[in-house]
Protein backbone atom coordinates (compact mmCIF):
# COMPACT_ATOMS: atom_id res chain seq x y z
CA UNK A 1 0.00 0.00 0.00
CA UNK A 2 1.50 3.39 -0.94
CA UNK A 3 2.24 5.87 1.77
CA UNK A 4 -0.65 8.28 2.16
CA UNK A 5 -0.03 11.75 0.75
CA UNK A 6 0.25 14.57 3.28
CA UNK A 7 -2.48 16.43 1.45
CA UNK A 8 -4.90 13.72 2.45
CA UNK A 9 -3.92 13.20 6.08
CA UNK A 10 -2.09 14.92 8.86
CA UNK A 11 0.79 12.52 8.67
CA UNK A 12 2.01 9.61 6.60
CA UNK A 13 1.25 6.81 9.01
CA UNK A 14 1.58 3.78 6.74
CA UNK A 15 4.96 2.28 5.93
CA UNK A 16 5.52 -0.27 3.19
CA UNK A 17 4.43 -3.74 4.35
CA UNK A 18 7.08 -6.12 5.69
CA UNK A 19 8.17 -9.30 3.94
CA UNK A 20 5.53 -12.06 3.48
CA UNK A 21 6.88 -14.10 6.38
CA UNK A 22 6.96 -11.10 8.68
CA UNK A 23 3.50 -10.05 7.46
CA UNK A 24 2.09 -13.37 8.65
CA UNK A 25 3.71 -12.92 12.05
CA UNK A 26 2.33 -9.39 12.27
CA UNK A 27 -1.17 -10.50 11.30
CA UNK A 28 -1.15 -13.27 13.92
CA UNK A 29 -0.06 -10.77 16.58
CA UNK A 30 -2.79 -8.28 15.61
CA UNK A 31 -5.42 -11.04 15.44
CA UNK A 32 -4.46 -12.34 18.88
CA UNK A 33 -4.94 -8.89 20.41
CA UNK A 34 -8.28 -8.41 18.62
CA UNK A 35 -9.53 -11.74 19.99
CA UNK A 36 -8.44 -10.79 23.52
CA UNK A 37 -10.18 -7.40 23.31
CA UNK A 38 -13.47 -9.24 22.71
CA UNK A 39 -12.59 -12.12 25.02
CA UNK A 40 -12.32 -9.60 27.87
CA UNK A 41 -16.08 -9.06 27.63
CA UNK A 42 -17.33 -12.65 27.77
CA UNK A 43 -14.71 -13.94 30.19
CA UNK A 44 -15.91 -11.65 32.96
CA UNK A 45 -19.58 -12.17 32.08
CA UNK A 46 -19.37 -15.84 33.02
CA UNK A 47 -17.45 -14.96 36.20
CA UNK A 48 -19.86 -12.28 37.47
CA UNK A 49 -21.71 -14.50 39.99
CA UNK A 50 -18.38 -15.51 41.55
CA UNK A 51 -17.14 -11.90 41.59
CA UNK A 52 -20.34 -10.80 43.31
CA UNK A 53 -19.93 -13.40 46.05
CA UNK A 54 -16.23 -12.73 46.72
CA UNK A 55 -16.41 -8.92 46.75
CA UNK A 56 -19.91 -8.66 48.24
CA UNK A 57 -21.35 -6.61 45.38
CA UNK A 58 -24.90 -5.41 44.97
CA UNK A 59 -26.84 -6.06 41.76
CA UNK A 60 -26.37 -2.40 40.76
CA UNK A 61 -22.60 -2.59 41.28
CA UNK A 62 -22.43 -5.83 39.32
CA UNK A 63 -24.32 -4.21 36.44
CA UNK A 64 -21.91 -1.26 36.40
CA UNK A 65 -18.86 -3.53 36.34
CA UNK A 66 -20.40 -5.60 33.56
CA UNK A 67 -21.21 -2.53 31.46
CA UNK A 68 -18.13 -0.37 32.20
CA UNK A 69 -15.82 -2.01 29.65
CA UNK A 70 -18.33 -1.68 26.82
CA UNK A 71 -19.21 1.91 27.75
CA UNK A 72 -15.64 3.22 27.44
CA UNK A 73 -14.73 0.84 24.60
CA UNK A 74 -17.71 1.73 22.41
CA UNK A 75 -17.71 5.40 23.34
CA UNK A 76 -14.07 6.05 22.43
CA UNK A 77 -13.71 3.94 19.26
CA UNK A 78 -14.29 6.74 16.74
CA UNK A 79 -11.73 8.89 18.53
CA UNK A 80 -9.30 5.98 18.69
CA UNK A 81 -9.60 5.34 14.96
CA UNK A 82 -9.08 9.00 14.08
CA UNK A 83 -6.03 9.33 16.33
CA UNK A 84 -4.53 6.19 14.78
CA UNK A 85 -4.91 7.75 11.32
CA UNK A 86 -3.35 11.01 12.45
CA UNK A 87 -0.48 9.91 14.67
CA UNK A 88 0.51 6.44 13.53
CA UNK A 89 -1.21 3.06 13.71
CA UNK A 90 1.66 1.20 15.38
CA UNK A 91 2.18 3.95 17.96
CA UNK A 92 -1.50 4.00 18.87
CA UNK A 93 -1.77 0.19 18.81
CA UNK A 94 1.14 -0.22 21.24
CA UNK A 95 -0.11 2.55 23.53
CA UNK A 96 -3.68 1.22 23.56
CA UNK A 97 -2.59 -2.37 24.14
CA UNK A 98 -0.26 -1.30 26.95
CA UNK A 99 -3.05 0.66 28.64
CA UNK A 100 -5.41 -2.30 28.21
CA UNK A 101 -2.84 -4.67 29.72
CA UNK A 102 -2.07 -2.39 32.66
CA UNK A 103 -5.75 -1.96 33.49
CA UNK A 104 -6.29 -5.72 33.17
CA UNK A 105 -3.51 -6.33 35.70
CA UNK A 106 -5.06 -3.85 38.13
CA UNK A 107 -8.44 -5.58 37.70
CA UNK A 108 -6.86 -8.96 38.36
CA UNK A 109 -5.64 -7.81 41.77
CA UNK A 110 -8.53 -5.45 42.59
CA UNK A 111 -9.38 -5.59 46.32
CA UNK A 112 -12.68 -3.72 46.09
CA UNK A 113 -15.46 -2.60 43.76
CA UNK A 114 -14.04 0.90 43.15
CA UNK A 115 -10.71 -0.44 41.92
CA UNK A 116 -12.41 -3.07 39.78
CA UNK A 117 -14.81 -0.57 38.20
CA UNK A 118 -11.99 1.88 37.44
CA UNK A 119 -9.92 -0.92 35.92
CA UNK A 120 -12.80 -1.93 33.63
CA UNK A 121 -13.29 1.65 32.42
CA UNK A 122 -9.58 2.13 31.68
CA UNK A 123 -9.39 -1.35 30.13
CA UNK A 124 -12.13 -0.36 27.69
CA UNK A 125 -10.39 2.92 26.88
CA UNK A 126 -7.19 1.07 25.99
CA UNK A 127 -9.16 -1.34 23.82
CA UNK A 128 -10.82 1.58 22.01
CA UNK A 129 -7.43 2.79 20.79
CA UNK A 130 -5.92 -0.65 20.13
CA UNK A 131 -8.81 -2.13 18.10
CA UNK A 132 -9.11 0.35 15.20
CA UNK A 133 -5.32 0.69 14.97
CA UNK A 134 -5.02 -3.11 14.80
CA UNK A 135 -7.55 -3.32 11.96
CA UNK A 136 -5.81 -0.53 10.03
CA UNK A 137 -2.46 -2.29 10.44
CA UNK A 138 -3.98 -5.58 9.29
CA UNK A 139 -5.24 -3.85 6.13
CA UNK A 140 -1.83 -2.31 5.44
CA UNK A 141 -0.11 -5.72 5.58
CA UNK A 142 -1.83 -6.91 2.39
CA UNK A 143 -1.48 -4.99 -0.87
CA UNK A 144 -3.04 -7.46 -3.32
CA UNK A 145 -6.87 -7.13 -3.34
CA UNK A 146 -7.60 -10.84 -3.03
CA UNK A 147 -5.01 -11.33 -0.31
CA UNK A 148 -6.52 -8.39 1.55
CA UNK A 149 -10.01 -9.84 1.12
CA UNK A 150 -8.89 -13.18 2.55
CA UNK A 151 -7.22 -11.44 5.48
CA UNK A 152 -10.27 -9.26 6.19
CA UNK A 153 -12.50 -12.31 5.89
CA UNK A 154 -10.52 -13.93 8.69
CA UNK A 155 -10.48 -10.67 10.64
CA UNK A 156 -14.24 -10.41 10.48
CA UNK A 157 -14.61 -13.75 12.26
CA UNK A 158 -12.31 -12.77 15.14
CA UNK A 159 -14.96 -10.95 17.18
CA UNK A 160 -17.37 -13.90 17.51
CA UNK A 161 -14.37 -16.18 17.96
CA UNK A 162 -13.19 -14.04 20.87
CA UNK A 163 -16.64 -14.21 22.42
CA UNK A 164 -16.71 -17.99 22.09
CA UNK A 165 -13.17 -18.52 23.39
CA UNK A 166 -13.88 -16.20 26.31
CA UNK A 167 -16.80 -18.35 27.35
CA UNK A 168 -14.74 -21.54 27.13
CA UNK A 169 -11.68 -20.19 28.96
CA UNK A 170 -13.62 -18.45 31.71
CA UNK A 171 -15.48 -21.58 32.72
CA UNK A 172 -12.23 -23.49 33.16
CA UNK A 173 -10.53 -20.56 34.92
CA UNK A 174 -13.34 -20.19 37.46
CA UNK A 175 -13.47 -23.90 38.29
CA UNK A 176 -9.72 -24.57 38.40
CA UNK A 177 -8.22 -21.23 39.44
CA UNK A 178 -10.01 -17.95 40.19
CA UNK A 179 -12.17 -15.34 38.50
CA UNK A 180 -9.11 -13.07 38.64
CA UNK A 181 -7.63 -15.01 35.74
CA UNK A 182 -10.31 -13.46 33.53
CA UNK A 183 -8.18 -10.31 33.90
CA UNK A 184 -4.74 -11.89 34.12
CA UNK A 185 -5.02 -13.86 30.86
CA UNK A 186 -5.59 -10.64 28.84
CA UNK A 187 -2.71 -9.06 30.77
CA UNK A 188 -0.29 -11.76 29.63
CA UNK A 189 -1.36 -11.46 25.99
CA UNK A 190 -1.05 -7.67 26.11
CA UNK A 191 2.48 -7.85 27.56
CA UNK A 192 3.61 -10.25 24.83
CA UNK A 193 2.01 -8.08 22.13
CA UNK A 194 3.68 -4.89 23.35
CA UNK A 195 7.09 -6.60 23.48
CA UNK A 196 6.76 -8.13 20.00
CA UNK A 197 5.15 -5.16 18.24
CA UNK A 198 8.39 -3.25 17.50
CA UNK A 199 9.88 -6.39 15.94
CA UNK A 200 7.04 -7.59 13.72
CA UNK A 201 4.73 -4.65 12.96
CA UNK A 202 5.51 -2.19 10.14
CA UNK A 203 6.88 1.12 11.33
CA UNK A 204 4.81 4.26 11.05
CA UNK A 205 6.17 6.22 8.09
CA UNK A 206 7.25 9.67 9.17
CA UNK A 207 6.52 11.62 12.32
CA UNK A 208 3.19 13.12 13.37
CA UNK A 209 2.78 16.42 11.53
CA UNK A 210 0.26 18.74 13.06
CA UNK A 211 -2.89 16.70 12.70
CA UNK A 212 -5.91 18.15 14.46
CA UNK A 213 -8.40 16.16 16.49
CA UNK A 214 -12.02 17.26 16.36
CA UNK A 215 -12.30 17.78 20.12
CA UNK A 216 -15.96 18.85 20.15
CA UNK A 217 -16.94 15.97 17.90
CA UNK A 218 -14.98 13.53 20.06
CA UNK A 219 -16.71 14.75 23.23
CA UNK A 220 -20.18 14.58 21.66
CA UNK A 221 -19.63 11.14 20.10
CA UNK A 222 -18.10 9.65 23.25
CA UNK A 223 -20.74 11.08 25.59
CA UNK A 224 -23.60 10.24 23.22
CA UNK A 225 -22.58 6.63 22.63
CA UNK A 226 -21.78 6.07 26.31
CA UNK A 227 -25.08 7.53 27.56
CA UNK A 228 -27.12 5.62 24.99
CA UNK A 229 -25.35 2.38 25.89
CA UNK A 230 -25.78 3.07 29.62
CA UNK A 231 -29.52 3.57 29.18
CA UNK A 232 -29.90 0.42 27.11
CA UNK A 233 -27.94 -1.63 29.66
CA UNK A 234 -30.56 -0.73 32.29
CA UNK A 235 -33.39 -1.57 29.86
CA UNK A 236 -32.49 -5.24 30.21
CA UNK A 237 -33.28 -5.19 33.94
CA UNK A 238 -35.98 -2.54 34.41
CA UNK A 239 -38.94 -1.00 32.60
CA UNK A 240 -38.23 0.89 29.39
CA UNK A 241 -40.18 3.85 30.77
CA UNK A 242 -38.06 4.17 33.92
CA UNK A 243 -35.83 7.22 34.36
CA UNK A 244 -32.74 5.00 34.46
CA UNK A 245 -33.46 4.06 30.84
CA UNK A 246 -35.14 7.10 29.30
CA UNK A 247 -32.97 9.92 30.68
CA UNK A 248 -29.54 8.64 29.55
CA UNK A 249 -30.95 7.20 26.32
CA UNK A 250 -32.64 10.45 25.29
CA UNK A 251 -29.58 12.49 26.26
CA UNK A 252 -27.43 10.10 24.25
CA UNK A 253 -29.61 10.47 21.14
CA UNK A 254 -29.60 14.27 21.49
CA UNK A 255 -25.81 14.37 21.77
CA UNK A 256 -25.40 12.06 18.77
CA UNK A 257 -27.72 14.31 16.75
CA UNK A 258 -25.60 17.29 17.81
CA UNK A 259 -22.51 15.30 16.78
CA UNK A 260 -23.96 14.79 13.28
CA UNK A 261 -24.62 18.54 12.94
CA UNK A 262 -21.17 19.51 14.21
CA UNK A 263 -19.43 17.11 11.84
CA UNK A 264 -21.02 18.83 8.83
CA UNK A 265 -19.20 22.05 9.67
CA UNK A 266 -16.00 20.78 11.29
CA UNK A 267 -12.82 21.45 9.24
CA UNK A 268 -11.32 18.11 10.39
CA UNK A 269 -14.37 15.97 11.27
CA UNK A 270 -14.02 12.93 13.47
CA UNK A 271 -16.43 11.12 11.12
CA UNK A 272 -16.62 12.67 7.63
CA UNK A 273 -20.33 13.24 6.80
CA UNK A 274 -20.10 11.29 3.54
CA UNK A 275 -18.45 8.22 5.07
CA UNK A 276 -21.70 6.32 5.69
CA UNK A 277 -23.67 7.74 2.74
CA UNK A 278 -22.60 4.76 0.65
CA UNK A 279 -25.44 2.24 0.52
CA UNK A 280 -23.04 -0.69 0.59
CA UNK A 281 -21.22 0.62 3.67
CA UNK A 282 -24.46 1.35 5.50
CA UNK A 283 -25.84 -2.12 4.71
CA UNK A 284 -22.59 -3.79 5.77
CA UNK A 285 -22.59 -1.80 9.00
CA UNK A 286 -26.18 -2.89 9.75
CA UNK A 287 -25.16 -6.51 9.12
CA UNK A 288 -22.28 -6.17 11.61
CA UNK A 289 -24.59 -4.51 14.13
CA UNK A 290 -27.27 -7.22 14.13
CA UNK A 291 -24.74 -10.06 13.84
CA UNK A 292 -22.95 -8.84 16.96
CA UNK A 293 -26.30 -8.31 18.69
CA UNK A 294 -27.42 -11.85 17.85
CA UNK A 295 -24.14 -13.42 18.93
CA UNK A 296 -24.01 -11.65 22.29
CA UNK A 297 -27.67 -12.36 23.03
CA UNK A 298 -27.24 -16.02 22.15
CA UNK A 299 -24.32 -16.39 24.57
CA UNK A 300 -26.16 -14.55 27.33
CA UNK A 301 -29.54 -16.29 27.06
CA UNK A 302 -28.18 -19.74 26.27
CA UNK A 303 -25.77 -19.51 29.22
CA UNK A 304 -28.76 -18.77 31.46
CA UNK A 305 -30.66 -21.66 29.89
CA UNK A 306 -27.81 -24.12 30.43
CA UNK A 307 -27.26 -23.12 34.07
CA UNK A 308 -30.75 -22.21 35.30
CA UNK A 309 -32.93 -24.56 33.25
CA UNK A 310 -30.65 -27.45 32.25
CA UNK A 311 -28.73 -27.17 35.58
CA UNK A 312 -25.26 -27.40 34.02
CA UNK A 313 -22.11 -26.29 35.87
CA UNK A 314 -20.10 -23.30 34.58
CA UNK A 315 -17.50 -25.67 33.13
CA UNK A 316 -20.09 -27.82 31.34
CA UNK A 317 -21.81 -24.66 30.14
CA UNK A 318 -18.55 -23.50 28.60
CA UNK A 319 -18.04 -26.90 26.97
CA UNK A 320 -21.55 -26.78 25.50
CA UNK A 321 -20.46 -23.84 23.32
CA UNK A 322 -17.54 -25.78 21.83
CA UNK A 323 -19.39 -26.62 18.55
CA UNK A 324 -19.96 -22.89 18.02
CA UNK A 325 -16.21 -22.25 18.28
CA UNK A 326 -15.27 -25.15 15.99
CA UNK A 327 -17.64 -23.99 13.24
CA UNK A 328 -16.35 -20.42 13.50
CA UNK A 329 -12.78 -21.62 13.05
CA UNK A 330 -13.81 -23.70 10.03
CA UNK A 331 -15.98 -21.15 8.22
CA UNK A 332 -14.28 -17.85 9.10
CA UNK A 333 -11.28 -18.25 6.76
CA UNK A 334 -13.62 -19.03 3.84
CA UNK A 335 -15.36 -15.65 3.89
CA UNK A 336 -12.84 -13.78 1.75
CA UNK A 337 -12.76 -16.48 -0.92
CA UNK A 338 -16.54 -16.66 -1.08
CA UNK A 339 -16.84 -12.88 -1.46
CA UNK A 340 -14.24 -12.97 -4.26
CA UNK A 341 -16.28 -15.64 -6.04
CA UNK A 342 -19.89 -14.70 -5.36
CA UNK A 343 -19.82 -11.06 -4.20
CA UNK A 344 -20.65 -9.45 -0.87
CA UNK A 345 -24.40 -9.32 -1.57
CA UNK A 346 -24.72 -13.10 -1.87
CA UNK A 347 -22.43 -13.93 1.06
CA UNK A 348 -24.00 -11.43 3.48
CA UNK A 349 -27.53 -12.55 2.57
CA UNK A 350 -26.61 -16.24 2.82
CA UNK A 351 -24.92 -15.68 6.16
CA UNK A 352 -27.94 -13.85 7.56
CA UNK A 353 -30.23 -16.66 6.39
CA UNK A 354 -28.04 -19.34 7.98
CA UNK A 355 -27.94 -17.38 11.22
CA UNK A 356 -31.72 -16.89 11.05
CA UNK A 357 -32.19 -20.65 10.68
CA UNK A 358 -29.97 -21.28 13.70
CA UNK A 359 -31.85 -18.75 15.83
CA UNK A 360 -35.24 -20.13 14.78
CA UNK A 361 -34.07 -23.61 15.79
CA UNK A 362 -33.06 -22.23 19.19
CA UNK A 363 -36.56 -20.76 19.27
CA UNK A 364 -37.87 -24.31 19.71
CA UNK A 365 -36.26 -24.65 23.14
CA UNK A 366 -38.23 -26.17 26.00
CA UNK A 367 -37.21 -27.03 29.54
CA UNK A 368 -36.77 -30.65 28.42
CA UNK A 369 -34.93 -30.08 25.12
CA UNK A 370 -32.02 -32.51 24.67
CA UNK A 371 -28.69 -30.96 23.79
CA UNK A 372 -28.47 -33.09 20.63
CA UNK A 373 -31.56 -31.43 19.20
CA UNK A 374 -32.45 -27.82 18.41
CA UNK A 375 -29.66 -26.60 20.71
CA UNK A 376 -26.84 -28.35 18.87
CA UNK A 377 -28.38 -27.61 15.47
CA UNK A 378 -28.61 -23.94 16.35
CA UNK A 379 -25.02 -23.91 17.62
CA UNK A 380 -23.89 -25.30 14.26
CA UNK A 381 -25.90 -23.10 11.89
CA UNK A 382 -25.66 -19.80 13.77
CA UNK A 383 -21.83 -19.55 13.82
CA UNK A 384 -21.62 -20.54 10.15
CA UNK A 385 -23.90 -17.66 9.25
CA UNK A 386 -22.30 -15.22 11.68
CA UNK A 387 -18.80 -15.97 10.34
CA UNK A 388 -19.92 -15.28 6.76
CA UNK A 389 -21.69 -12.05 7.75
CA UNK A 390 -18.77 -10.65 9.72
CA UNK A 391 -16.25 -11.60 7.04
CA UNK A 392 -18.22 -10.26 4.06
CA UNK A 393 -19.38 -7.12 5.86
CA UNK A 394 -15.85 -6.28 7.03
CA UNK A 395 -14.53 -6.68 3.48
CA UNK A 396 -17.35 -4.49 2.17
CA UNK A 397 -16.70 -1.77 4.75
CA UNK A 398 -12.95 -1.63 4.04
CA UNK A 399 -12.86 -2.43 0.32
CA UNK A 400 -12.88 1.14 -1.03
CA UNK A 401 -11.71 3.06 2.04
CA UNK A 402 -8.66 5.29 1.36
CA UNK A 403 -5.50 4.35 3.24
CA UNK A 404 -5.63 7.55 5.28
CA UNK A 405 -9.09 6.58 6.62
CA UNK A 406 -8.49 2.90 7.46
CA UNK A 407 -8.18 3.67 11.18
CA UNK A 408 -11.48 5.55 11.05
CA UNK A 409 -13.09 2.62 9.22
CA UNK A 410 -11.79 0.29 11.92
CA UNK A 411 -13.30 2.56 14.55
CA UNK A 412 -16.69 2.55 12.80
CA UNK A 413 -16.74 -1.25 12.39
CA UNK A 414 -15.71 -1.80 16.00
CA UNK A 415 -18.31 0.71 17.20
CA UNK A 416 -20.98 -1.44 15.53
CA UNK A 417 -19.41 -4.53 17.12
CA UNK A 418 -19.65 -2.93 20.56
CA UNK A 419 -23.03 -1.22 20.18
CA UNK A 420 -24.79 -4.25 18.72
CA UNK A 421 -24.57 -6.42 21.86
CA UNK A 422 -25.85 -3.57 24.03
CA UNK A 423 -28.90 -3.07 21.81
CA UNK A 424 -29.48 -6.79 21.35
CA UNK A 425 -29.31 -7.60 25.04
CA UNK A 426 -31.52 -4.65 25.96
CA UNK A 427 -34.26 -5.58 23.51
CA UNK A 428 -34.15 -9.38 23.52
CA UNK A 429 -33.47 -9.86 27.24
CA UNK A 430 -36.42 -7.56 27.95
CA UNK A 431 -38.62 -9.59 25.60
CA UNK A 432 -37.53 -12.83 27.25
CA UNK A 433 -38.17 -11.47 30.76
CA UNK A 434 -41.58 -10.06 29.79
CA UNK A 435 -42.64 -13.31 28.14
CA UNK A 436 -41.47 -15.32 31.15
CA UNK A 437 -43.30 -13.04 33.59
CA UNK A 438 -46.52 -13.55 31.67
CA UNK A 439 -46.28 -17.31 32.16
CA UNK A 440 -45.00 -17.66 35.72
CA UNK A 441 -48.20 -16.22 37.16
CA UNK A 442 -50.14 -19.24 35.94
CA UNK A 443 -49.66 -22.95 36.19
CA UNK A 444 -46.44 -23.01 34.14
CA UNK A 445 -43.38 -24.15 36.10
CA UNK A 446 -40.57 -21.65 36.53
CA UNK A 447 -38.06 -23.52 34.37
CA UNK A 448 -40.62 -24.06 31.62
CA UNK A 449 -41.53 -20.37 31.68
CA UNK A 450 -37.88 -19.32 31.50
CA UNK A 451 -37.21 -21.68 28.59
CA UNK A 452 -40.25 -20.30 26.79
CA UNK A 453 -39.00 -16.74 27.33
CA UNK A 454 -35.59 -17.55 25.88
CA UNK A 455 -37.23 -19.33 22.94
CA UNK A 456 -39.43 -16.31 22.23
CA UNK A 457 -36.37 -14.02 22.16
CA UNK A 458 -34.50 -16.37 19.81
CA UNK A 459 -37.50 -16.56 17.47
CA UNK A 460 -37.76 -12.78 17.37
CA UNK A 461 -34.06 -12.49 16.56
CA UNK A 462 -34.42 -15.11 13.83
CA UNK A 463 -37.19 -13.11 12.15
CA UNK A 464 -35.05 -9.93 12.27
CA UNK A 465 -32.16 -11.79 10.65
CA UNK A 466 -34.39 -13.20 7.90
CA UNK A 467 -35.83 -9.76 7.10
CA UNK A 468 -32.32 -8.31 7.10
CA UNK A 469 -31.22 -10.96 4.59
CA UNK A 470 -33.96 -9.79 2.22
CA UNK A 471 -32.94 -6.17 2.80
CA UNK A 472 -29.32 -7.02 1.97
CA UNK A 473 -30.39 -8.59 -1.32
CA UNK A 474 -32.33 -5.45 -2.27
CA UNK A 475 -29.89 -2.82 -1.00
CA UNK A 476 -26.75 -4.48 -2.35
CA UNK A 477 -28.28 -5.03 -5.77
CA UNK A 478 -25.61 -4.72 -8.42
CA UNK A 479 -22.78 -5.87 -6.14
CA UNK A 480 -20.95 -8.78 -7.72
CA UNK A 481 -17.76 -10.77 -7.50
CA UNK A 482 -16.00 -7.60 -8.62
CA UNK A 483 -16.30 -6.44 -5.01
CA UNK A 484 -12.80 -7.93 -4.78
CA UNK A 485 -10.68 -6.90 -7.78
CA UNK A 486 -8.32 -9.39 -9.34
CA UNK A 487 -4.74 -9.24 -8.13
CA UNK A 488 -2.34 -7.49 -10.44
CA UNK A 489 0.37 -9.55 -12.03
Amino acid sequence: MPVADDSLSATSTVAPPPSPGRSQEAFVLLAAVQVVLVLAITMLSVALPTVRTELGLSVAQLTLISAAYGLSFGGLLLLGGRIADLYGRRRVFVAGTALFGLASAVGGFAPDVTTLLTARLVQGAGAAFAAPAAMALAVSLHQAPRARARAMGIWGALAPLGAAVGTLVSGAAIVWFSWRWTFLVPTLVAVVAVLLAPRVLPRDAGAPAGGKVDVLGAVLATAGLSLLSYGLVHAAETAWTSAAVTVPSVLGVVLLAAFALVERRAPDPLLPPGFLVSRRRATALWAVLIASAGTATMFFLLSLYFQQVADLSPLRTSAAFLPFTVVLLAVGPLGGRLVARFGSRTVIAAGLLLAAAGLLLLGRLTDHSPYAGPVLAGLLLLPAGIALVFSAATITMLNDVPAEQSGLAGGVVNTALETGPTIGLAVLASLAASHTAGLTGGATARTAAEASGYAFAFTTAGVVFAVSALAAVLLLRGQSRHDVPADRA
